[in-house]
């Protein structure tokens, strides 16, 4: 029952974007699906959308992997984004939260927002399991992680996610840091005449190893 809502709200993400960003869909239960390649087309979205029965386990973590490598050979944009939206914890995925918040830390990853539809008949301790899920991936990216109380808020919050896209600034800079392991990030705004700006960032990446020349002599 919270599918055309959900629908709804993923098709106002798009409509509330830049005109010329392109949308892919993937649709999981305990399998993810590419429902909708890269497009900017509505029609080809709202197909994509009604693809999925919404019943089965919940393999996010196994969408989320999908989706990067998808967007890693697929992306022609240098600014990725995803939006995941799902009403429960992981319960079918090979991966693990500690093996998909690595692979989100990596030198260049998407930055990724979370809508989390949680049922208030769940236990205290399964909305603990999913929200700590979603805050742990949003948070590793420098994305963030919503739980609105009611599904009437939903499009609101992708209209809210599609803005804040657009009006973010991109910061980049080279580390003069040798080796391989993990790097920390931590940015401040100090200038007590722009109080009123907020920083989010990633708190770090994963330095991978120098690629080495192939069949060298």
């Amino acid at each position: 029952d919270k599918r055309p809502e959900v629908n709804k709200a993923a098709l106002n993400f798009v409509h509330s974007s830049n005109p010329q960003d392109e949308v892919f869909i993937v649709n999981f239960n305990d399998e993810y699906y590419l429902d909708a390649a890269f497009t900017n087309s509505i029609a080809k979205l709202q197909q994509g959308l009604q693809q999925v029965e919404s019943r089965g386990g919940t393999a996010i973590y196994d969408a989320i992997i999908a989706s990067l490598d998808y967007l890693k050979q697929n992306a022609k944009n240098q600014k990725q984004v995803l939006l995941v939206i799902t009403d429960g914890d992981d319960d079918a995925s090979r991966y693990t939260l500690e093996q998909t918040v690595r692979m989100v830390q990596a030198e260049e990853p998407p930055l990724i927002y979370c809508i989390g539809l949680l049922d208030s008949d769940d236990t205290r301790s399964m909305k603990h399991d999913a929200e700590r899920t979603l805050n742990a991936v949003a948070g590793a990216t420098g994305g963030f992680a919503y739980f609105p109380k009611t599904l009437v808020q939903v499009g609101g919050i992708t209209d809210q996610v599609a803005r804040e896209i657009r009006e973010q600034y991109s910061m980049s800079y080279h580390s003069n840091q040798t080796g391989t392991g993990f790097r920390a990030i931590r940015v401040e705004v100090k200038d007590p005449k722009q109080k009123h700006l907020s920083v989010r960032t990633r708190n770090g990446y994963y330095q991978s190893p120098p690629a080495t020349a192939q069949n060298a002599p």
